[in-house]
């Protein structure tokens, strides 16, 4: 085994070859930590998987995996890409678990479903859905940290779609630095994408965005994911939004709206109306105007506020 000493920014994940104290990367200050990296010693015989013909590979859009979730669908592009690694990224207390959650209530009546959990136990998982009123159908539940356990259970089961919630808590036990420092979001993401390719599974992973920067959040990882999602929406409100920032497999101009409920998510069929709920009659400087998200048109309200000058 070989022992390597690196020095990374908790901040932009930038390898830097000693200890700063400001990254020159994004000129963050004290976020530089020294972390011991232990790897295998190389192997002088090595086997290469052969290339494949382009006009060998079949594909038709029909192999999609529809989440019954329309809003869902439509900002993923039409469903779900089977071997994607698909990256959630939200604040804290935002709805991400739950959307997860419904996703394998709705998938597990006729696919196999692995949802696993850094957070919460089994027993926690399993009152969460029953009171969103999900059913089990052919669904897998798992409390697991470490990443060599959960590569053994994804490559043994081979669930259709694979959830782990969050990426912040997975680790490796051969590196040295805790969970959610860099190193290990950077290594966990990696094994995930080699395992969505290679078991033909498609993979969520739940990132959390906070404030503090204490955990490396999903701007690290977006080059590496074939599609992110962002849940936006403030927590105190009951309204959320869906939107893509990155979509290998469609566009990210679609949005999906969502209201948060006792019993979940649920979708908003009708975003106008809501845009408009408020609005008075009569009122000038008040005009509604059409704009278009995607494919969607959304009619919103446009204030002008007016004064007399001297």
């Amino acid at each position: 085994m070989k022992e390597k000493k690196r020095f990374i920014c908790q901040q932009c994940g930038a390898v830097l070859p000693k200890w700063m104290g400001k990254c020159p990367e994004c000129n963050s200050w004290n976020s530089i930590v020294e972390e011991m990296i232990v790897s295998p010693a190389g192997s002088t015989h090595r086997t290469y998987k052969q290339p494949v013909s382009l006009n060998d590979i079949v594909y038709s859009e029909e192999e999609r995996i529809l989440t019954s979730i329309g809003e869902l669908d439509r900002v993923l592009g039409g469903g779900i890409v089977p071997g994607s690694l698909i990256l959630v990224g939200g604040d804290p207390g935002i709805g991400k678990s739950t959307l997860m959650l419904q996703i394998c209530g709705n998938l597990s009546k006729n696919r196999k479903v692995l949802y696993i959990s850094g957070e919460e136990s089994e027993k926690q998982i399993k009152l969460r859905a029953d009171r969103l009123g999900i059913k089990n159908g052919t669904m897998y539940i798992m409390a697991e940290n470490n990443m060599d356990e959960i590569e053994a259970v994804i490559s043994e089961i081979k669930p259709d779609i694979a959830i782990i919630d969050s990426i912040q808590t997975v680790y490796f036990p051969q590196i040295s630095s805790g969970p959610g420092s860099v190193s290990q979001i950077r290594e966990a993401t990696v094994k995930c994408l080699r395992l969505a390719k290679e078991t033909g599974s498609a993979i969520f992973i739940v990132g959390h965005v906070t404030k503090e920067g204490s955990l490396a959040g999903p701007k690290l990882l977006e080059h590496m994911v074939d599609c992110v999602l962002y849940f936006e929406g403030e927590r105190y409100y009951s309204y959320r939004l869906l939107r893509a920032v990155k979509n290998r497999f469609g566009s990210t101009n679609e949005i999906g709206i969502f209201e948060m409920r006792d019993k979940g998510l649920a979708e908003v069929d009708s975003p106008s109306k809501y845009l408009l709920s408020g609005k008075p009659n009569g009122t000038p400087g008040s005009a509604v105007v059409c704009i278009l998200e995607g494919t969607r048109p959304l009619l919103v309200e446009v204030q002008a506020l007016v004064s007399k000058s001297g």
